[in-house]
């Protein structure tokens, strides 16, 4: 399986994603990646690689490449040999089975939906990301791929996310719910006290509104919001991770006894920052355009790119994108 790369996306492009190819090459026999960008930048990371890795790994040049500054749509229509634009263009040939980018979130949604086109019966396209809590595993959908919702986009991201969770997750009968500022049906504005009644009209299990300290108990298996309240939510829970574990180490630095309770707690806490470790994730898939784009966080190091590609090589063995396609058309609400 040959996958297309964006080796100049993200805020440590080239060597992290280099570093990451090479990695998830080397633990996947049956895995190639085409490193779109800058050959002169490229071929100089890859020296010291074994020449078994070294001829699945392909160099596709070219010195354009998109800023995390960029305007998204606008660099898409006018950076053509841009890295991301063109590894897009290598899974709409049939190229490349998918492609991966840690850069301009925006110009990868832009890119999906103008170079690869929307699937049939949905509106806007939606970043799910899995989200481990205490009971669960809930999908949150959407994240920064569309930041201002209508009713009709809420109400396909809920169906979106149903189907990822039933069909590529097992989930059986997924529950979905809209994140609100209250459980109460009086709450939420006219965009999401719409589309929680034509939720609640639909065939799906919806549950209703959860509020923000829901989301890490795991109360339901989807939770939907706009881009921009998802993306909120997915980097203020970051931030607060790495808060905490900061604070830890400064009370474990400033006194002795911590130190002793440290010694038993260790394990317990690494398999706690384990759980909810980014890197771990990898990338999160951009649901609803016609071809595997997986979204990695924009300070992706090797290990986060690794699994990143990890997760288009599954999205695409699971024909996540067919299967979202095949029940869309169905008429699944």
């Amino acid at each position: 399986m040959l996958l297309a790369l964006d080796a100049m996306g993200g805020d440590r492009a080239p060597q992290e994603p280099c570093r990451g190819a090479v990695r998830a090459c080397e633990s996947l026999p049956d895995l190639e990646v085409a490193l779109v960008g800058d050959g002169k930048r490229l071929e100089p990371l890859l020296a010291e690689v074994s020449s078994n890795v070294r001829s699945r790994l392909h160099v596709v040049h070219t010195e354009e490449y998109i800023t995390m500054e960029d305007s998204p749509s606008v660099s898409m229509r006018r950076k053509r040999n841009s890295s991301l634009r063109l590894a897009l263009d290598m899974v709409r040939g049939k190229e490349a089975a998918g492609c991966v980018s840690a850069g301009n979130t925006g110009a990868i949604v832009a890119g999906g939906v103008l170079v690869l086109g929307r699937i049939a019966g949905i509106d806007r396209p939606g970043l799910g990301v899995p989200i481990l809590s205490l009971s669960r595993t809930s999908l949150l959908i959407d994240v920064g791929a569309t930041v201002r919702c209508k009713p009709v986009n809420l109400v396909q991201f809920a169906l979106m996310g149903s189907i990822y969770m039933r069909c590529l997750a097992g989930v059986p009968e997924p529950s979905v719910a809209l994140l609100s500022n209250g459980e109460e049906d009086i709450k939420g504005d006219d965009v999401i006290s719409e589309a929680r009644e034509i939720l609640k009209a639909s065939s799906l299990n919806f549950v209703g509104y959860v509020e923000g300290k829901d989301v890490p108990v795991g109360k339901t298996d989807v939770v939907v919001c706009d881009g921009y309240t998802g993306n909120v939510l997915l980097k203020f829970g970051e931030g607060l991770g790495e808060g905490v574990f900061g604070l830890m180490k400064e009370e474990i630095r400033r006194s002795f006894l911590p130190k002793i309770g440290l010694a038993f707690m260790w394990p317990m806490l690494r398999q706690l920052h384990t759980r909810f470790d980014y890197e771990k994730q990898g990338g999160t898939p951009l649901l609803g355009v016609e071809g595997t784009v997986i979204k990695a966080h924009g300070r992706s190091k090797a290990r986060a790119i690794d699994n990143a590609l990890r997760v288009a090589r599954q999205f695409v063995l699971q024909r996540g994108v067919e299967t979202i396609r095949e029940e869309v058309a169905k008429g699944g609400m």
